[in-house]
């Protein structure tokens, strides 16, 4: 479900907003860094200030945030209107980040949560940072997250309603959007990225070239597209990837450096269809990118990921070479080749589309500051 208003929340928020006018907002985002902390922020009334730097990391790091320690707080609260937290909270034990949170409330500013990750993407075991959630998500003044589906799951674990706020575009109005270049095939790409511990590569890769048999034995000219980062996670995981690919008819490996946005976008615009490998998760980047794009999205039933557009998702399990056959088909049906006129369009419509959505977010992000600071009338 996309962002919606009834007319009576749209005249409370326009109050809310209201009551900030003659202020600009000094916020500490958690990173500052990501561009989703940015996507959100209306510049013309907040201003995030820039991650303060780890002891001896090195420029860009923003992790572990500093924002989240005590002695950082103590330190610097009051200068700060609040604090929005989007990601990091691994970085400490549930005792540091108690401390962090009390020296907020000592200081008498507010925190405001966003709930992207039920799950975290970056642990396979979830227990230590679910007692992060147990000590954040009771006491934040105000809570967000993307979809209708993560804010139920708050109210049946936490007791406490989440507003829901879409996830927006990360990219600039005025950013290349590529649209493809033709090819003689029908390309299904899986980027496995670091393979990062809620990415299951090799069982990914396995049912993804499993399925392009299935389709090759049914006529289609299908090719399947993995790549993978040149520096990983798990070595023996990407040996393993590149001894069955060296064996998969119609399936391609590409192992090199990181890309860049850029080129990450040229990469997924080449696509018809874009597989994701999660094997846990709760929302996803990635999803909000290739719709950017106008790329339809293969993945497995994680989280929530298939509610951010679910017109463009199709679900598949992994292990399922079948049903993974079927969902790329009912997703190139469903979309654009790469290089076309049609792809083009929908590329065109979605900028102008996510633009205006972008405003609105903000506004919406302005709102809830404005309640958590009691400022609303």
């Amino acid at each position: 479900m996309r962002y919606t208003h009834s007319p009576a929340s749209e005249r409370l928020q326009e109050e809310e907003i209201d009551a900030l006018a003659s202020r600009t907002l000094t916020v500490a985002a958690v990173p500052a860094a990501h561009p989703y902390s940015r996507a959100v922020a209306d510049v013309a009334h907040v201003r995030v200030i820039d991650d303060p730097r780890p002891p001896g990391a090195p420029a860009g790091q923003w992790w572990p945030p500093q924002v989240l320690t005590s002695g950082w707080l103590q330190a610097h609260a009051r200068d700060l209107d609040l604090v929005h937290v989007h990601f990091g909270l691994e970085s400490f034990t549930p005792a540091e980040l108690a401390q962090a949170l009390a020296a907020l409330r000592a200081a008498g500013r507010p925190v405001v949560f966003t709930v992207h990750d039920l799950e975290n993407p970056q642990l396979g075991d979830q227990a230590a940072y679910l007692l992060l959630l147990d000590e954040l998500v009771p006491v934040a003044d105000e809570l967000i997250t993307l979809t209708d589906g993560a804010a139920h799951e708050i109210a049946a674990r936490w007791g406490r309603r989440a507003r829901v706020i879409p996830h927006p575009s990360l990219l600039e109005d005025d950013a290349p959007r590529p649209t493809g270049t033709p090819a003689s095939v029908r390309r299904v790409g899986v980027h496995l990225r670091d393979l990062r511990p809620n990415i299951d590569g090799l069982g990914t890769v396995q049912t993804l070239a499993a399925a392009v048999a299935v389709l090759r034995a049914r006529g289609t000219e299908v090719e399947g597209v993995v790549r993978l980062n040149e520096r990983v996670r798990d070595e023996a995981q990407a040996a393993a990837i590149a001894d069955l690919m060296a064996e998969a008819p119609g399936a391609v490996l590409e192992r090199e450096p990181r890309l860049d946005d850029d080129a990450l976008a040229d990469w997924l615009a080449d696509l018809d269809v874009c597989l994701l490998p999660y094997r846990h998760g709760t929302h996803s980047g990635w999803v909000e990118l290739c719709f950017d794009l106008a790329v339809t999205v293969a993945g497995p039933p994680v989280g929530h990921a298939g509610s951010q557009h679910p017109d463009d998702f199709h679900p598949f399990a992994i292990g399922d070479a079948d049903s993974l056959a079927t969902a790329i088909s009912r997703a190139a049906a469903a979309g654009s080749s790469p290089g076309s006129a049609e792809r083009e369009r929908e590329v065109r419509a979605r900028a102008a589309e996510r633009a205006a959505e972008r405003v609105r977010v903000r506004e919406a992000h302005l709102a809830v500051y404005a309640r958590a600071l009691g400022v609303a009338a």
